[in-house]
């Protein structure tokens, strides 16, 4: 970073889940620091609760729930930030608040990868949050916590009243080892200077790749892609049984085979891959070009056919979220399968411990008190060293403010929020862990209702 340095400087805030995040974001968006931020945010399930978690600000906050932002939504993460620049005037910041269950990697990538992104942004840093109390638990099973820690700028040892001195010496001592040149402060409710978090400097590249040498390998939602020259008329893809029940697959218009066009063919299917709408095509639909589809199913010789209609002269690259031999897949023209002028592998994109889901629970109606913290306390005894994360909005009966509560394992702490005033009452809340009955969450929380 120089004196003359005009990009908007953005923070990467990170940590598993239930290390504080939220809380930290929310000091930073009250605290009179005078600056004017624009917050991203992404949580890993299938409800949003982040955005009502966060306290009433001046601040813009974006919110993508459909995935993790280190996987397919960095198209999402992409296009917000592309909108955002429309509005340059309106903020002076971005801060990125990512899932508990992301590697903070590709995030850090976009700022390197697309020349768009880094013309116009700089990242400032990686803040990972570390649950002083609970970070034991995961930091040897999960790589997730070790890439949030081994990538951070600046780590926060948060709920530090919650261990004793010995304990927070061998955690320092531990992460220390880990990441060496991280900034560490000891936190109690996320409580730091801001200065400490944001404007820190810039992000270390030079580190990011002494711990991943292929830190500038971009990660993509798909291992296979193959350019073809087409003529107008009918193909059929055929893909047959493979490893997983789905793949996802899209077919783009390519252009020239110049180095540039395959390159924005490449941009154009990480925003296609991360599109919410994708297409469930069965035997004999046909795979429109621009679109791709997510599940398939088998016909009675064991294969899926698809057709395939070219009305336009050109070259089209295939994208594939598995390399096509996994589930022989291949694109046919009149005389047999077609060979690909190009092809390319790709790094795989980052996976998650596959046994970790998320149980979203949405429901109007007022909770009876008393009920809900006898479910409550129930499942947090028997199920708690399962679920890593749980928070959410109540309306409570008999109270006009909202209920807002978050908790990891077995602690659990909830306070009243702001009025309810013209928005409508309802639940919203969200469990994360391993293990989960969705049935028996969401049959017990109706249970609590009045």
């Amino acid at each position: 970073m120089t004196p003359t340095d005009t990009r908007v400087p953005v923070t990467v805030l990170t940590g598993f889940l239930g290390s504080g995040k939220t809380t930290l974001l929310n000091r930073i968006l009250t605290e009179q620091h005078g600056k004017r931020i624009a917050v991203i945010e992404n949580e890993f399930g299938e409800v949003g609760i982040d955005h009502e978690l966060v306290i009433g600000a001046d601040e813009e906050v974006f919110e993508m729930n459909n995935g993790c932002i280190c996987c397919t939504v960095r198209g999402d993460l992409i296009r917000i930030l592309g909108n955002l620049m429309k509005r340059r005037d309106r903020f002076d910041y971005i801060l990125i608040e990512t899932t508990g269950m992301a590697d903070p990697g590709p995030v850090a990538q976009t700022f390197y990868m697309d020349d768009e992104m880094a013309g116009k942004m700089r990242l400032d840093g990686i803040v990972t949050l570390v649950d002083a109390h609970h970070i034991w638990l995961h930091i040897d099973d999960s790589d997730e916590a070790q890439e949030q820690i081994a990538f951070a700028d600046v780590i926060l040892l948060n709920k530090t009243d919650l261990v004793t001195p010995e304990a927070l010496e061998k955690l320092e001592a531990r992460i220390h080892a880990m990441n060496p040149m991280a900034k560490i402060y000891r936190t109690q409710n996320a409580g730091i200077e801001i200065e400490r978090v944001l404007n820190v400097g810039g992000f270390n590249l030079d580190r990011a790749l002494e711990v991943d040498p292929k830190f500038m390998e971009p990660e993509y939602p798909f291992e296979w892609s193959g350019v073809y020259a087409l003529e107008p008329g009918e193909y059929t893809f055929v893909m047959g049984e493979g490893p997983d029940p789905a793949m996802q697959v899209a077919l783009l218009p390519a252009g020239n085979l110049g180095v540039s066009a395959v390159e924005k063919t490449l941009y154009d299917a990480v925003l296609t891959f991360s599109e919410e709408t994708m297409l469930e095509l069965h035997d004999g639909h046909v795979l429109t070009v621009g679109k791709h589809l997510s599940q398939f199913v088998l016909n009675a010789s064991g294969e899926t056919r698809y057709k395939v209609k070219i009305t336009e002269p050109g070259n089209y690259a295939l994208f594939t979220e598995h390399h096509p031999d996994e589930f022989s897949a291949a694109l046919h023209g009149t005389n047999g399968a077609l060979v690909a002028t190009h092809t390319r592998e790709y790094k795989p994109d980052h996976e998650h411990d596959e046994e970790v889901s998320s149980v979203g629970i949405t429901i109007a109606g007022d909770l009876e008190p008393q009920r809900f913290n006898q479910w409550l306390g129930g499942v947090l005894r028997t199920q708690g060293p399962d679920i890593f994360r749980m928070k959410g909005v109540l309306s409570i009966a008999g109270d006009d403010r909202r209920f807002v509560f978050q908790g990891v394992h077995m602690l659990f702490t909830g306070q009243p929020d702001r009025p309810w005033g013209s928005d409508k009452r309802h639940n919203a809340l969200i469990f994360i862990g391993r293990n989960l009955d969705r049935a028996a969450l969401n049959e017990g929380f109706r249970a609590c209702l009045v």
